[in-house]
């Protein structure tokens, strides 16, 4: 059970709050316990969603690759809410194949066959992981797949903004209330 209220407005009159319902039910089929959570603090939800929503439209990555990023980064960090929540976006919102997303949940990296997205993969694992250690021919690797300094700062923040969401569903408990599927193959039970 969640550490703080889950807090599902039956009507908002707020319309950034009402896009960000409208976005993420586009995006995902409804609106995940998550948003509800945030809603604790509606004058930072409104801020943070917005900032994420730069994140992902205004760069260089497509959506596609962040939510790649999403998906490994939430894993790393043990977050099985977060990584549904990117699979679902994968899945739903972008169109990919459930298997695909299934597969790539399990097996991570190797599920990966563009050069381009595993190079991004192995730099948003290390950023994560370590981030005083990523070494120039990481970075190097990342401008040889199209990447320039703006890209780099996108994906860096990316990685950051994911992770930060791990640590607010991780830390209060968030209700999981995505399929069981995600969850089973990135954390197979048992």
């Amino acid at each position: 059970m969640a550490r703080v209220r889950i807090v599902k407005p039956e009507h908002t009159d707020d319309p950034a709050v009402a896009g960000i319902f409208e976005w993420v039910t586009q995006m995902e089929g409804s609106v995940p316990n998550h948003f509800f959570v945030e809603m604790n603090f509606p004058e930072f939800f409104v801020a943070k969603l917005g900032a994420t929503k730069v994140l992902w439209e205004a760069g260089e990555l497509t959506m596609d690759e962040i939510q790649h990023v999403g998906i490994l980064v939430s894993k790393d960090n043990g977050c099985a809410y977060c990584t549904a929540a990117f699979c679902t976006i994968l899945n739903y919102g972008l169109g990919a194949a459930q298997d695909y997303v299934a597969g790539l949940a399990e097996q991570g990296i190797s599920a990966v066959e563009s050069p381009r997205l595993v190079a991004i993969l192995n730099y948003a694992l290390k950023v994560n992981r370590d981030p005083a250690g990523v070494q120039d021919s990481e970075v190097d690797a990342l401008r040889q797949h199209g990447l320039t300094d703006k890209g780099l700062v996108q994906l860096t923040h990316v990685v950051s903004d994911f992770a930060s969401y791990n640590r607010l569903n991780l830390a209060l408990q968030t209700d999981y209330d995505y399929q069981d599927l995600w969850r089973n193959a990135a954390f197979q039970p048992g």
